[in-house]
């Protein structure tokens, strides 16, 4: 029906002539000559319809906004004082000598120019219009651009794309699955996978060797400002592997797909930091790199003050107290800092202590401060020293225990650097490394894995494993980090039947558990399994970097909401009493529930 898309008009076609079809961006009606910008998913082009031919002139009178056509024209140079250098079209025009309505529209129920803005909830309900705007359309293709230069790099590479199952078996541990029920099997449920993690890791025990699959996944978790419930997800495995070999496979697949898609060069090699160090210097175990500001721990300096505030957590091994130094904070309003307390609230911070550094040195006279008072001039001056403090910077601080105040401050020093305009330019790649293995819950009084229960430690073996303090337990994990944003995470996996069973017995999980859950995994260990890694990467995530969007919504074709609707589609809906009947399922009213 055409010859060219309607963004590839160029110069190249100058005094050729074309049939294009699309959708009326713009409708223009200037002296009797009618402009209409024509739009399909390569862009836009201007046409024009003198009234000398008056058949097209006509038709092109009668169209509207999102009318679909078929016009066929000449193409020209546009007139001098006309050109429009923001458009791949923008040098020349089309003028129409027929044109066909192929359908008509109602108007739509938002403007879809790219600088228009209309709620979210009307864009999803009508998503097929907003995904018609230039912004959506560059963005869906930036995706496809995306998955097909990680194919190209991981097939040279010798990755197979193999699929694995949907209907998979529910998951013990972690977010919640999304259940199937079974009519064959009545009263058993498959579960919608959250991770092709075991399938992946018997692929590399069955010799495929290398894996990889952009795959979907799921999971029903509570509600979270930028969580899907399903999601895609880029997974890798390979076998005869260390970490060395995983992270080279990643940062040779980054840097080709950042260097072909945007056309700009990734570090190399990405630097390196330990995950001890990341909380201790940012708070966060995926640090932003391009914000200057770092955590000083100051325990030492004030254990043994009598302000509590501070001796406490200092005198804790679970605890900590750490400063944050901003240059020229000290210009922030009692307004702002009121703010910033409040942000701090959030994770459990009960406060936000701060310093002004007015002049250092006067010593206590060149500070202001509510807690100075409650400070020895020795403290003070220690603390200035390690912070580097100067005239006009502030000092703030977090006491608590150690997963507070990095929650805190790591948070706080990331909105410090948006709202100080402190964001240096570019990408900041870095892998975290060093996890370890287990985290400790205290309000459930258990070792909880902080990947993965399949993630192998450190330790030369069960034996050494069970003699060493589980939480002084090191991984052989690595994330890898971009800009603030955890990209991907993986680890070496355990591939020793007795390290798994041991590391399940750290877990709480005891042999007829571990057989029921995951029989098939220990079994298929037994069977000569290779030593193997692998990771996945958020692609969603991804993609919304690359493209400098604020929500993962806006890199996916259909999303859910917020609260893990569809709005297009209505679902989840009720289904007939019929198809329940047929599953064997019977609906009972859910405390609370509406």
């Amino acid at each position: 029906m055409r010859s060219h898309y309607c963004g590839e008009i160029s110069e190249r076609q100058l005094d050729s002539e074309v049939t294009l079809c699309g959708w009326v961006h713009r409708r223009r009606d200037h002296g009797g000559v009618i402009f209409i910008d024509l739009r399909d998913r390569a862009g836009l082009v201007q046409v024009v319809f003198n009234p000398e031919d008056e058949a097209a002139f006509a038709t092109a009178d009668r169209a509207r906004g999102e009318y679909v056509l078929r016009v066929t024209g000449r193409v020209r140079h546009r007139p001098e004082g006309t050109v429009n250098p923001d458009l791949h079209s923008g040098a020349v025009e089309v003028v129409g000598t027929a044109v066909e309505v192929l359908n008509t529209a109602q108007t739509p129920p938002f403007q879809l120019e790219e600088h228009e803005h209309a709620g979210e909830d009307v864009r999803l309900r009508y998503r097929y219009l907003d995904l018609r705007r230039p912004e959506m359309q560059q963005r869906l293709q930036l995706r496809a651009r995306v998955t097909s230069s990680i194919r190209r790099q991981l097939e040279e590479e010798g990755f197979l794309d193999i699929e694995t199952p949907m209907l998979t078996r529910a998951t013990p541990e972690g977010a919640r699955d999304y259940l199937v029920p079974s009519r064959t099997h009545p009263g058993r449920f498959f579960a919608l996978p959250q991770s092709p993690q075991l399938f992946k890791q018997l692929l590399m025990m069955a010799g495929f060797d290398r894996y990889y699959q952009i795959v979907r996944c799921f999971r029903d978790e509570d509600l979270r400002a930028d969580r899907q419930p399903e999601f895609t997800q880029l997974d890798m495995e390979a076998a005869f592997v260390d970490e060395e070999a995983v992270m080279g496979v990643t940062e040779r697949m980054l840097r080709r797909l950042f260097r072909e898609v945007l056309g700009t060069e990734l570090a190399e090699p990405f630097p390196r930091i330990s995950h001890a160090e990341a909380l201790d210097r940012f708070g966060s175990d995926k640090p932003d790199l391009r914000i200057p500001l770092e955590l000083v721990e100051v325990a030492d300096l004030v254990a043994g003050v009598d302000f509590k505030v501070f001796s406490g957590p200092a005198n804790d091994p679970r605890g900590r107290v750490a400063a944050l130094r901003v240059p020229g904070g000290g210009a922030l309003t009692r307004k702002q800092i009121d703010d910033y307390t409040e942000l701090v609230g959030r994770y459990g911070a009960k406060g936000l202590a701060y310093i002004k550094v007015n002049d250092p040195g006067q010593g206590l006279e060149g500070l202001q401060s509510p807690i100075v008072k409650f400070l020895t001039e020795e403290a003070v001056t220690g603390i200035l020293e390690r912070t580097g403090a100067e005239v006009g910077d502030l000092i703030f601080f977090g006491a608590d225990k150690a997963g507070v105040v990095n929650a805190a401050l790591g948070t706080l020093r990331v909105h410090l650097g948006h709202d100080l305009d402190m964001v240096e330019p570019g990408w900041r790649p870095l892998w975290v490394v060093d996890f370890p293995m287990f985290e400790y819950d205290e309000q459930d009084g258990r070792l909880y894995s902080l990947h993965h229960p399949f993630t192998a430690p450190r330790a030369a073996d069960p034996a050494a494993l069970r003699d060493e303090d589980p939480e002084a337990l090191l991984s052989r994990a690595y994330d890898v980090v971009l800009n603030g944003v955890e990209l991907g995470g993986g680890s070496v996996r355990i591939h020793d039947t007795a390290m798994q069973q041991a590391v399940f017995g750290l877990l709480g999980i005891d042999e007829e558990q571990a057989q029921a859950k995951f029989g098939f995994l220990l079994e298929a260990l037994q069977y000569g399994c290779p030593p193997h890694g692998g990771i996945a990467f958020g692609l969603d995530r991804l993609v919304m970097l690359m493209a400098g969007a604020d929500s993962i919504r806006e890199v996916m074709a259909f999303p859910k909401t917020q609260t893990a609707t569809c709005l297009l589609t209505e679902a989840p809906a009720e289904v007939g009493e019929a198809q329940l009947q047929e599953l064997g399922i019977r609906l009972r009213r859910v405390s609370g529930a509406q």
